[in-house]
């Protein structure tokens, strides 16, 4: 038991040491590509943080109607209402919104509908201040 309070409190130091240390630069950009059953494309978001971020959608295969992305914190149970994308081109979806209101790692989902059907596609964003 002792063992593991010791552990838990090296652990928040050595976290608050990386906060402090390295969260002064800014965040490396999140690239992710992700395959559904009726979608696949590539996510972006150059800014990783919190406050007003852009998330950029590519999609390889697919043609749906209309995007939408949503943000999930599962560890704290906050949830994001879900933002529009508009689409700039042909298979480019652009969402622009305050998904990730604290840090931590997000569930961030998003939600393609088109004539194919809805699919959701998900993917871990860690967040940094």
């Amino acid at each position: 038991m002792r063992r593991a309070a010791v552990a838990v409190a090296v652990l928040a130091v050595a976290v608050a040491a990386f906060l402090i240390v390295g969260g002064s630069s800014a965040p490396d950009p999140l690239r992710q590509t992700i395959t559904g059953t009726r979608y696949t494309g590539t996510v972006s978001i150059d800014r990783p943080t919190t406050g007003r971020v852009t998330v950029d959608v590519r999609l390889t295969s697919g043609d749906p109607d209309g995007v939408a992305v949503s943000a999930v914190m599962p560890a704290m149970g906050h949830a994001m209402p879900e933002t529009p994308a508009r689409e700039p081109e042909p298979g480019h979806f652009v969402a622009e919104g305050e998904l990730f209101p604290m840090t931590g790692v997000w569930e961030l989902s998003i939600r393609l509908n088109g004539p194919g059907g809805e699919e959701t596609l998900t993917m871990n964003a860690p967040i940094t201040g």
